[in-house]
């Protein structure tokens, strides 16, 4: 089966980031210059550009043309620390519960927060941590099986993916993107939320030295936490 013009594009452009040929806040083609290049309409041009602008790979500037979305953070960076050690310091009760560990393959926005190709396998999990039995932040964590082999082996009641990525691949350096959201009803399940109360969104991605480890998701509800501090380097995810 002959694959889609568009898609081909997308692919081209998502390759291109994947590999860093073109870096963050690059200028990328315009729709007359992909559709010369893969002799296609500027209607199906403008379709993969606007696709990968919907998934947040690319942003577009009215005048001035579009380009590779940053994965940089947009506040202040914060203090990378596990989060049972913080419940334990507040003289909590700290535990986890897994709600997913399996091993699926990458889609766009997944391969280039991971800096892989599109469709290789990565590792994911969705945990709740729990303080006093009561829910405190859903985690979902993707992680490049490259730099740790056993993540799906791991019995995440005992140790946080924090503490295990510590040991195995060294924090190097990281981004955040904080946020308030809403969330929606499969998040309000698993926090236990009545309704749907205000949450606060950390994006975070964590480098080793030899590349991207990680890409996680936390959320948590704003009347239960806050973040604060600065980072700083401990050899932790």
């Amino acid at each position: 089966m002959t694959t889609p013009k568009f898609a081909q594009i997308k692919q081209f452009i998502v390759d291109k980031i994947s590999s860093a040929t073109w870096q963050e806040n690059q200028r990328v083609p315009s729709e007359n210059e992909l559709s010369n290049q893969f002799a296609v309409s500027r209607m199906t041009a403008r379709r993969a550009l606007s696709e990968l602008t919907e998934a947040g790979i690319l942003t577009r500037s009215q005048g001035l043309g579009t380009f590779v979305a940053s994965f940089k953070s947009q506040s202040s960076l914060l203090e990378i620390k596990n989060i049972a050690d913080e419940v334990k310091e507040r003289n909590g009760n700290y535990s986890c519960t897994v709600l997913a560990l399996e091993s699926l393959p990458a889609i766009t926005s997944i391969a280039i927060a991971l800096g892989i190709k599109v469709n290789s396998t990565v590792y994911r999990s969705v945990l709740l941590h729990n303080e006093n039995a009561r829910p405190l932040q859903v985690e979902e964590r993707f992680v490049n099986p490259a730099f740790a082999t056993q993540y799906l082996q791991q019995n995440f009641t005992l140790l946080t993916p924090h503490e295990y990525l510590s040991n195995v691949a060294p924090l190097t350096q990281a981004t955040h993107t904080v946020e308030a959201i809403m969330p929606n009803k499969q998040m309000c399940q698993w926090l236990n939320l009545s309704s749907q109360e205000p949450c606060l969104q950390l994006i975070r991605r964590t480098w080793s030295s030899n590349g991207i480890v990680s890409y996680a998701r936390l959320v948590s509800p704003g009347s239960k936490y806050r973040l604060g501090g600065h980072l700083t380097f401990k050899n932790n995810n």
